[in-house]
């Protein structure tokens, strides 16, 4: 009954009035395009994630590469042989969404699987074995010097917890948030799910902070302090174009994060980012609703401005067009 698990239109098809609101007042259906003038379509959907990645300081990011549909393994074979990217390694599309076809990769035979399946372009990309993961949520106001942190949401990872007893599956089916990933678990795992996990030994299900592959999301916004906001706004001024958005981090210790060390930007997300920490499960779906709205409101200010400044919207036919892209690649990723 927690809204939290509740279908993504069921959030957001009651505000559809309220975005047209925004539309209305900015002229243009599609005016989020200009909120983000150096990502295309200003991040809302169907962007590179490669194109983003260059945008940002490469000391805050992983080692990435990428690589396009129809690649032979082989050849990516050779190209990581000469970077400093060894297994276990990431690999993602580089269009993607809500952490389908993301997937640690921990041998060859893997990497051959995963490369003959995707019908996409990919990334492969550095591990990074940072144990905490958070969103920060950022923005600035074009005509303002410095931004502001709106939001920051704490992610546990799924796992399963042994009791020297059960099985991992039973252990998962046991467990609401992951009896509802059952499906990919049993298509990432196999047989493995039938082993019994000693006494008080986890085992991380899902290596990475995604809310739709099963991850509990808690809100520390309240963290937030002046040494983080003025890490987070020296890195967010320093890629061009770019005024709103969610950062996605790893990092080892809260007061490292703060001073600037030991972390790493894993993906940075436009126009399109939702302020997560609204899946906090404590979170009612009217509070969610505000937190929409007001980021809402945020994103059509500063497209606004931006258009002023001569950054065009999208127009309707190219809107209509992203819109219909973003579904077929939805229908690809899921089947991943």
């Amino acid at each position: 009954m927690n809204w939290e698990y509740w279908p993504m239109q069921l959030i957001y098809y009651p505000l559809g009035l309220i975005w047209l609101y925004f539309a209305l007042k900015a002229k243009s259906l599609f005016f989020f395009n200009a909120a983000n003038p150096s990502i295309k379509n200003g991040g809302l959907a169907m962007e590179s994630k490669k194109e983003i990645y260059d945008l940002i300081p490469s000391k805050f990011i992983p080692e990435t590469l990428f690589f396009r549909h129809g690649t032979p393994v082989t050849e990516i074979l050779k190209t990581i042989a000469v970077s400093t990217i060894k297994i276990p390694f990431i690999v993602k599309p580089d269009i993607g969404m809500k952490g389908w076809g993301v997937q640690v990769i921990k041998d060859e035979i893997e990497l051959a699987s995963y490369v003959q399946n995707s019908s996409e372009n990919f990334l492969i990309q550095e591990l990074i074995n940072y144990q905490h993961e958070i969103g920060i949520f950022y923005y600035r106001f074009p005509d303002q010097p410095h931004g502001k942190i709106s939001g920051i949401v704490y992610k546990m990872f799924l796992t399963a917890k042994g009791n020297g007893m059960d099985t991992i599956l039973q252990l998962v089916k046991q467990n609401h948030r992951s009896h509802f990933q059952l499906d990919s678990l049993k298509k990432r795992y196999g047989s493995f799910l039938n082993t019994i996990l000693p006494k008080n030994e986890e085992l991380i299900l899902v290596p990475f902070g995604s809310h739709t592959l099963g991850s509990q999301f808690i809100d520390i916004s309240s963290r937030a302090n002046v040494k983080l906001f003025n890490t987070i706004d020296s890195i967010c001024k320093n890629i061009d174009g770019f005024y709103f958005g969610r950062l996605d981090i790893r990092y080892s210790d809260w007061d490292d994060l703060c001073d600037g060390k030991n972390f790493s930007i894993i993906e940075l997300n436009g126009a399109g980012s939702e302020p997560t920490h609204i899946y906090d499960h404590d979170h009612s779906l009217f509070f969610a609703w505000k937190e929409i709205i007001r980021h809402w409101n945020i994103l059509y200010k500063i497209s606004v401005l931006n258009f002023s400044r001569g950054y065009p919207y999208l127009s309707y036919q190219e809107g209509r067009k992203m819109l219909k892209a973003n579904s077929k690649m939805e229908t690809k990723l899921k089947m991943m």
